[in-house]
């Protein structure tokens, strides 16, 4: 990683270039959101601030400017005999942007949500990846697992 490159939890003025990031990031994927960038930041930061015990964002930052964000969802389990105070994680919104991709800058996101993950005594930590990104997911040990399952409820989605 450069020199000039940090990665670390997000700082509270950094957020609206968070959502900054979050909305170029759905124009790339879908074309220009319709919901105007303006809207949608305060938005994004008004979520962020309410949604920090449960929700931690690590950023890449070059000097003064996020360039990259990976987020990790912390969700509480239900307690068994013996083990109290449970969790797991989800890895949310990998993303870097264009011009500093393909120098394994989303790893190092990825890295540092884990290493928070660890330090939270979080269980396990899933991800729905990309396509393109699930061999790097893989080199972090991600694995699928025929007892994690999902259903689409999104409307119109079949079940």
């Amino acid at each position: 990683m450069d020199d000039d490159l940090v990665c670390r939890p997000v700082r509270p003025e950094e957020l609206p270039a968070v959502a900054e990031l979050r909305w170029q990031w759905m124009r790339e994927l879908y074309g220009t959101p319709e919901i105007p960038l303006g809207d949608f930041v305060p938005r994004f930061v008004a979520w962020a601030r309410e949604a920090e015990a449960t929700h931690h964002c690590l950023v890449l930052v070059r000097g003064r400017r996020p360039v990259g964000m990976s987020w990790l969802a912390v969700t509480e389990r239900v307690p068994f005999p013996g083990a109290y105070e449970r969790s797991s994680g989800d890895v949310q919104c990998t993303y870097v942007v264009p011009e500093e991709r393909d120098r394994g800058l989303g790893g190092v996101l990825v890295d540092a949500v884990l290493e928070r993950a660890a330090g939270l005594g979080v269980e396990r930590v899933t991800v729905h990846s990309s396509e393109r990104a699930v061999p790097a997911y893989a080199r972090r040990g991600f694995a699928g697992s025929p007892h994690l399952l999902q259903v689409d409820l999104r409307p119109g989605r079949a079940r």
